[in-house]
């Protein structure tokens, strides 16, 4: 059976061997230097100033949420657009933390938002910040949301943990937004086992997020800038700042094995993306081209398609049905992540507003006639021939 994923690790056996070697010599291992470590590295590698490692990508979207929050960029009852197919966990924290949750369709095409989506809902609802999901390493025109975004003054973030690696107009996605979220979870790009990040170029949201992933304190900021919160708290004490609570926050910190492993995975992320990005190269021309079984998906505005799984849009429920039959104890398949957010209990129950409104957009096409199957860099010959049989013979 071809797995979704192969392996936990990239080169796994070595890479175990050294974690192994890791934990036994380890003086510490909650969040110390290979935390820090890895965020330089990583921040250096996407091409932001800061990274701030969370212990998952679900932790790296609440984080994200709160510390905009607590730095007033949004506010409470704020409304807050979604790409209405994405992961459950993108979605939670605007619920949670008491905004406004409005889905955006997408267009089947990209599988992502659009200007022209975008301008749909700003027909009927003021927005005071968009969380783009960049869906299995795709995206739509981001020129034309940036610009429109910029033009309506909506604050844009990106959720970019399915799609690492991914390039626009030579500019690699989670470059875009004043803050990206990013996913090292097993099955994904680069795998940590647990874990994920808030890329940004924004100094005060990025100390912000250090403040939110640990209770609230300011145990792990730079010496500068503790120095600079506890003069403007009146601490003058050591002793008293190590148990002040400065701002909202959770405990979401990564651990040094967290850290340890990306710093061992990271120098890999170059050649795990070229083999994903040759193995959809390969298979998606022929798999899109039938146009009868499938909706045709539209990726050569993307310089560069990194993802670590291939959808399928059917036509009908029936050709879902069928390729689902197909690929029974044969070729491990999935839902297009979280489909039609609008139509899942948890949505239902919350903001009930949307259930039938959604009932007939393209987010619930997705949900009822898609899939999809694993890309990894592991895929053998023989795999990718039989993956070609089956979606594309």
């Amino acid at each position: 059976m071809i797995s979704l994923t192969k392996s936990t690790f990239y080169n796994d056996v070595d890479t175990a061997q050294k974690l192994s070697s890791f934990v036994l010599s380890a003086k510490q291992l909650s969040f110390g230097e290979q935390c820090n470590k890895f965020e330089e590295q990583f921040a250096q590698y996407q091409g932001r100033k800061h990274c701030v490692l969370m212990n998952s990508g679900s932790s790296a979207n609440l984080a994200l949420i709160q510390a905009l929050r607590n730095i007033g960029k949004i506010k409470l009852n704020d409304t807050i657009g979604f790409s209405a197919v994405t992961w459950s966990t993108n979605v939670m924290p605007i619920i949670q933390l008491g905004l406004a949750a409005v889905p955006i369709d997408i267009e089947l095409d990209t599988l992502n938002i659009s200007p022209q989506t975008i301008r749909k809902v700003l027909e009927t609802t003021s927005l005071k910040a968009i969380f783009l999901t960049h869906l299995l390493g795709f995206c739509d025109d981001l020129q034309g949301i940036r610009e429109l975004c910029a033009q309506e003054k909506i604050l844009l973030i990106e959720d970019t943990c399915e799609a690492l690696g991914s390039v626009y107009h030579g500019n690699k996605l989670g470059n875009f937004g004043i803050a990206s979220t990013f996913s090292f979870y097993v099955g994904h790009h680069l795998s940590t086992i647990e874990g994920g990040a808030v890329c940004t170029d924004d100094d005060e949201l990025a100390t912000m997020l250090r403040i939110v992933r640990a209770h609230g304190w300011d145990r792990n900021l730079p010496s500068a800038e503790q120095s600079a919160i506890r003069q403007q708290h009146s601490l003058n004490s050591i002793f008293e700042s190590r148990y002040t609570f400065y701002d909202l926050g959770f405990n979401l910190r990564p651990t040094e094995i967290t850290g340890y492993l990306g710093t061992i995975q990271l120098p890999y992320i170059h050649e795990i993306i070229q083999k994903r990005n040759q193995n959809f190269i390969r298979l998606a021309p022929a798999i899109y081209e039938q146009t009868d079984k499938y909706y045709p998906l539209h990726y050569d505005h993307i310089d560069l398609v990194s993802n670590f799984a291939i959808p399928i849009v059917c036509r009908t429920r029936k050709q879902r049905d069928l390729l689902v039959s197909a690929c029974n104890e044969r070729i491990e398949i999935r839902p297009i992540v979280g489909g039609n957010i609008a139509s899942q209990p948890f949505f239902c129950k919350y903001v009930p507003e949307f259930s039938q409104s959604f009932k007939n957009s393209n987010a619930s096409i997705i949900h009822d006639q898609g899939l999809y199957f694993g890309n990894n860099p592991l895929l053998t010959e023989i795999e990718l021939q039989e993956l070609h049989q089956v979606f594309a013979g």
